[in-house]
């Protein structure tokens, strides 16, 4: 993909494409992109640094732009370590380079730089400063998704750096139609939590005439794929509906609970549903989670173990409750050979979740899935429909 923004800011970002954990647990098939900028005007400006893996690809990207100048000023607009770890090396550098950051990240930065000795320029909500030709007007973005984030605005060049917002999974150079499938993982896992915030901050946008957006992760967005960024993530932060249709999501020892949930998917398909479906105990639960987010009904089958509730399904609703997941319709199977609890377990996970819907009827299966049990599946599914 193009990454070419205009004749003042140039892309320095690196692409790892040996990662396959983002975070020490969300799996990248692709790798992951860490982006950086440099704007060139009469003061020159770098945008975030990129992760410690990729430390000297990028100080060889900003040696060949800046091509013999020294940067005055970095904006740090996010300090996690996947933004900011060769910041140590770029002060050492260019140790008459100033700080510009918000307060709280400054307050931050000593805890992963305790030796970082550098001016500092602190901006608040609002503050502009000249480069020259390019204004910058800095917005705090706090809980998206650390609470020292700021997002820079390039009033002239009509230019968002947005830090961690409107980012995704995968190196840069993915396919641009998979913007949505990885942003919305990457958006429900990362900033998930936080809709309001996020929700603050698009109100914000919303006053700016932006062309263009420069995100820490993935491709700079323009045209149709920023305006369809915009419209996702407003309805994405409103904790909306995106897709009509039913997410099943199951565990499974030996197959049975598996199967019940298999019928159930081919019943709603026959009444007209759009269905997803996922085994928890061996499909990616970050995925998962992003399908149960995108659609308006959760169904979870689960078998009974223990006494209790299967570990792989205790795993992914409280993956469901620390993301917020809410305004859904939740119904459930379980399976039990002589004391089925899962669906009583399951149902009271959720009552502390807001605005959620228990669908009434719930599955009972007791050991194999026989023929007798499809009249059960068939009285839940009748429900959902």
């Amino acid at each position: 993909m193009d990454k070419t923004i205009n004749q003042d800011i140039i892309y320095i970002g690196c692409d790892d494409k040996d990662i396959t954990q983002f975070e020490g647990q969300y799996v990248l098939e692709d790798g992951m992109c860490y982006n950086s900028y440099v704007i060139l005007d009469e003061k020159i400006a770098i945008m975030d640094t990129v992760d410690k893996a990729k430390k000297q690809e990028w100080l060889q990207n900003l040696d060949k732009a800046l091509n013999g100048k020294k940067p005055d000023y970095i904006v740090v607009q996010h300090v996690e370590p996947d933004h900011s770890s060769v910041l140590g090396e770029f002060v050492s550098k260019y140790p008459e380079t100033k700080i510009v950051t918000s307060a709280a990240a400054q307050k931050m930065l000593p805890l992963y730089f305790p030796d970082l000795k550098a001016e500092f320029v602190t901006v608040k909500e609002g503050d502009k400063f000249s480069l020259g030709n390019n204004t910058l007007q800095f917005f705090a973005a706090p809980m998206v998704h650390w609470p020292e984030v700021i997002v820079t605005y390039a009033i002239e060049k009509k230019v968002l750096f947005s830090a961690d917002g409107f980012g995704k999974f995968g190196v840069y150079d993915s396919e641009p139609d998979d913007w949505s499938c990885e942003a919305r993982r990457y958006y429900f896992n990362i900033c998930g939590k936080y809709g309001a915030q996020v929700q603050n901050l698009l109100k914000k946008a919303a006053t700016l005439d932006i062309q263009i957006i420069c995100p820490l992760h993935g491709p700079i967005l323009r045209g149709e794929m920023l305006s369809n960024a915009i419209r996702l993530y407003d309805i994405w932060s409103k904790y909306e509906v995106e897709t009509q249709g039913v997410f099943i999501a199951y565990c499974t020892m030996h197959s049975n609970t598996g199967k019940a949930a298999e019928y159930l998917k081919d019943v709603l398909v026959k009444g007209g549903k759009k269905v997803a479906i996922a085994n928890l105990c061996e499909e990616d639960w970050a995925e998962a989670l992003e399908d149960a987010f995108r659609h308006d009904t959760l169904v979870l089958a689960s078998p009974t173990y223990d006494g209790g509730l299967f570990p792989k399904m205790v795993d992914f609703i409280h993956h469901l409750k620390i993301k917020n997941f809410q305004k859904r319709k939740v119904a459930f199977i379980e399976n039990g050979s002589w004391a089925p609890q899962a669906a009583r377990i399951m149902k009271e996970s959720f009552k502390d979740f807001k605005d959620i819907e228990i669908v009434e009827t719930q599955a009972t299966i007791k050991g194999a899935f026989k023929e007798a049990d499809k009249q059960t599946i068939e009285t839940l599914a009748k429900e959902i429909l």
